[in-house]
Formats: structure tokens, sequence, C-alpha cells
């Protein structure tokens, strides 16, 4: 809709009148005028020109906002756009069809932006988003935030940064419609998560030195133990800031005293003493990473950050999906021939080597899209594996028979699994749910299944009912329609 905010208003109200200034000899200027360039120079029309200006200079905003209702910004925007409805409303057309039709088209527009302004900042996902932020923000205040304000210190643990990479993960599964609205809330809740991420890991690591130095051992250790008190102290701030939990300290403010505090550093003398050097170089790190994280004022506000098709890690993870994509066909063909000579692993195992090295620069959007690729390369690898063992099993006349029962399931499996890596449908349909069911009774099999006290065939068991479980992800995943 916002596509054509730019450029519609004024293909439907005519071309721009020219003044009034086109005159042939011998006649006035009303004589002369073409019905159009009168309807042009009309007051009615006039007055839904200078409205398509307003609605032009409002469009980008209303098209990139991703607030909430509540915020300033929106009530601001749905103000200007219902002042400039009414303006259409109010102009008199004095009962001429052409000039009520332009009112009309008019009125549908500024309709058009309220509704597109209301629909993001209420839409189920833009409320999803910020359901999952408040949850961090209270996750945050209650064990970061509110123990530094209270004089204590804050527990940073795995347990906590579980939690938050929890969050961060059900972020990147929010469905955006592609809008783009809904795809700057998502981007930016993400990159605050993941910076407070950063500096809380970045914090526990630090908790693990040998630090600070004995302030006996030198007198500078003295002062850069202060500047490390100071330092915890921002790192706090810095975490209420990127939360929005601190109404009183800014981003620029932060970054002044983080400098002071660098500026402080590099005064010292350390006398050659190697110890102390690394000491307060380890500081000055850790200064340099919490400044890395106070630029995301804007963060979201550029295309090539929030929209990750632009993306180069995700170009070229892109390109390995298509040549799995290519591979995988030739493996099923081949197999459905009974033609096991196309085994592509050596291939499959470049490709992964190939998604190793892709920079995520700790995106989640970006990581969650290489482990997806990984997953469709292994899924195609354990297959050619399983089918490969099935060919090559010889069973003794000594086998266990709960052993053999297992290999028969697996041998189903190895069926199915050809099934699931060339389906290409929705969870709705008949296909997806029958694989579902198959893959299920699979499971229940194998549950079945009595070792009696066989180790090697519980082993078996074991293995197969994970392998039947990887596949039921596999097909899970290959359906839960994610984006990035």
């Amino acid at each position: 809709m916002c596509a054509n905010v730019f450029g519609v208003l004024k293909s439907l109200f005519g071309k721009p009148f020219d003044g009034g200034k086109r005159m042939d000899h011998g006649g006035s200027q009303e004589q002369q005028q073409h019905p159009m360039e009168q309807q042009q120079h009309h007051p009615a029309m006039l007055r839904l020109y200078d409205v398509q200006k307003e609605v032009s200079a409002l469009g980008p905003q209303v098209c990139t906002f991703s607030g909430l209702q509540n915020e300033r910004e929106y009530k601001r925007m749905e103000r200007e756009l219902t002042r400039l409805l009414l303006e259409v409303d109010q102009v008199d057309t004095e009962g001429r069809a052409e000039l009520q039709g332009a009112r009309k088209r008019a009125a549908q527009e500024v309709e058009g932006l309220l509704r597109y302004l209301e629909e993001n900042a209420t839409h189920p996902s833009r409320l999803a988003i910020e359901d999952l932020s408040t949850a961090a923000r209270q996750l945050v205040d209650e064990r970061v935030v509110e123990p530094q304000r209270a004089g204590g210190v804050a527990e940073i643990n795995d347990e906590l940064v579980d939690a938050l990479q929890e969050l961060v993960l059900r972020l990147t599964q929010i469905k955006t419609e592609g809008r783009v609205p809904l795809r700057k809330a998502r981007y930016r809740a993400l990159t605050r998560l993941c910076a407070v991420q950063d500096v809380l890991e970045g914090r526990t690591q630090q908790q693990t030195l040998s630090l600070p130095l004995s302030g006996e051992t030198h007198e500078a250790v003295h002062r850069i133990n202060q500047v490390m008190v100071k330092v915890s102290m921002a790192r706090s701030q810095l975490v209420a800031l990127l939360m929005g939990l601190s109404g009183r300290d800014s981003c620029a403010h932060l970054s002044r005293i983080l400098m002071e505090l660098q500026v402080e550093l590099d005064a010292l003398d350390v006398s050659g003493n190697a110890a102390i050097r690394n000491y307060r170089k380890q500081v000055v790190e850790e200064i340099n990473g919490l400044l890395k994280h106070l630029d995301l004022e804007g963060e979201g506000d550029d295309t090539r950050r929030y929209d990750l098709a632009q993306n180069n890690s995700i170009r070229e993870i892109e390109a390995v999906r298509a040549h799995v994509s290519h591979l995988r066909e030739g493996v099923l063909r081949h197999c459905a021939a009974g033609d096991l000579s196309f085994r592509p692993k050596a291939e499959l195992q470049s490709l992964l080597t190939h998604l190793d090295q892709v920079d995520t620069a700790k995106n989640p959007c970006i990581r969650e899209a290489r482990r997806r690729a990984v997953v469709e390369v292994q899924a195609i690898v354990t297959f050619l594996d399983l089918r490969e063992a099935l060919v090559c099993r010889q069973p003794g006349p000594a086998e266990h028979p709960a052993h053999r029962a297992v290999w028969l399931v697996l041998g189903s499996l190895s069926d199915l699994q050809a099934q699931v890596l060339g389906f290409d449908g929705k969870r709705a349909d008949k296909s997806y749910m029958m694989l579902e069911e198959l893959l299920t009774k699979q499971l229940l099999a194998l549950d079945a299944v009595d070792a009696h006290g066989d180790e090697s065939t519980k082993m078996a068991r074991k293995q197969a009912v994970k392998f039947a479980q990887n596949i039921l992800n596999y097909l899970d995943m290959k359906t839960d329609e994610w984006e990035y």
C-alpha cells in the first residue's frame, strides 16, 4: 500500500497546474483554457493538491513507523492524518462529478495510511514483540539493574544468560509478513537484547579473571581498581539504557563517562610492569566493549540492517541452500532408481565447512538461518549413511530378535525420511499429517521393543529413537514458515 503513496495522488489529480500562463492571441485566458486546465485551477483541486503534499510528507513516516499506539509519534501522525481527512471532507466540489471523484480518492488515500498505521501498531506480531521485550526488561530489571541500584552486586550466571537466549530465539520466530514496521520492531528488539547478552557474558568472563590486583603491588593498581568499580557501574547503566529501564541517563552521557575513564587509564604510569600493563589493557578492552553498544539509538532505521535479504551472509547461506537443494534432488532421484553410487558426501561436507565460516555478526536471525542450512545438509548425510548401512547389513543367525526388530524400524524410517526430504508443503496438508503420524508410529514401535537386557539392542534402539525424532524435527523445521 505504502509504495503507492508517493505517486498515486498526483496521477489522480491530473497534471500540475501552470499558473494560468497559457493564453492564445485574440482570446481571454478563461476562454482559451481547456476544461481539464480549468478543473486543475479550481479551488477544490488546488486544496487537494495541498493535501497531496502533506500526505507525501507523512507517507514515508507512516510506512516505516515501528512503534505502538501509546507512543507520541503514533499519536502525532494519527492526529495529522485525521486533520487531513477532515480537510478533504470539507472541500466544496460544487456537485461536479470529476471533483467529487478526486476528493473521494484523496480521502481513500488518507484513510489507507491511517489504517496501515493502526494495523502495524496493533498487529499480533507487533504485540508479541512487545510482550517478549517486556519479559526481557523485567528479567534484566530484577536480576541486574535493581540489585545494582540497591548497592548490591548483580548475580550474572548461566541461568540468566540462558533465559535471555530463550527470549532471543522466541523473537527470531515471530512472523513479520514482510512488513517493514514489523521487521524494524523485531530487529530493534533483537539488537538490544543481543547487546545485553554480550555485555553480561563479557562480565561473566571478567568475573573469572584473577583480578583486580592488589593495591600494594603498585600505586597505579589502586587507581585501576577504582576505574574497575566505575566500569562495573557503567555496565549496569548500559544494560538499563539498552532495555529502556533508565529514564535519566543517556547513551551520550554514558559514552562521555567511559571515554573519560579511558583517558584516566592512558595517563597512568605503569613503569614497565607487564602484569599491571596487562591489567590496564583488560580494563580498556572492557570499556571498548561497552562503548561499541552505545550506537544503538538509530538501530533498525538502516534498511540494509533490518532487511536481511540484502545481507551478504544471508546471501551466502541462500546460495548454499540452493546447492543443497540440487544435491538433495539428485540423491532422491538415484535412490528411487535403486542406485546408491551417487554419494556426494564430500561435497556436502565442504558445504558444512563453508557454512561454519559464514560471519553471523552475532545476529540471531543470521545464526538461525545458518543453523537451518546446516540441518538441511546433515539430514541428507544421515539419510545416505542409513541407506548405506541398510545395504551393507549382514545379520548373523545369532542376532538378537529385538535387535532385528530395531533394524526393521530403521528400514521404515529410511523410506519415511526420503519422503520427508522431498516434502514441500505446509502443516495443514494431508501429506504432512500422514508423515507425522507414520513417524510417530515408528517411535511407538521402537518403544515396544524389549531388549531383554541386551546392551547392543539398547544402544541401537536409543540411536533409532534419536534418528526418528530428528526426522520429525526436520519435518517440523521445514514447515514452520520461519523468516529472517
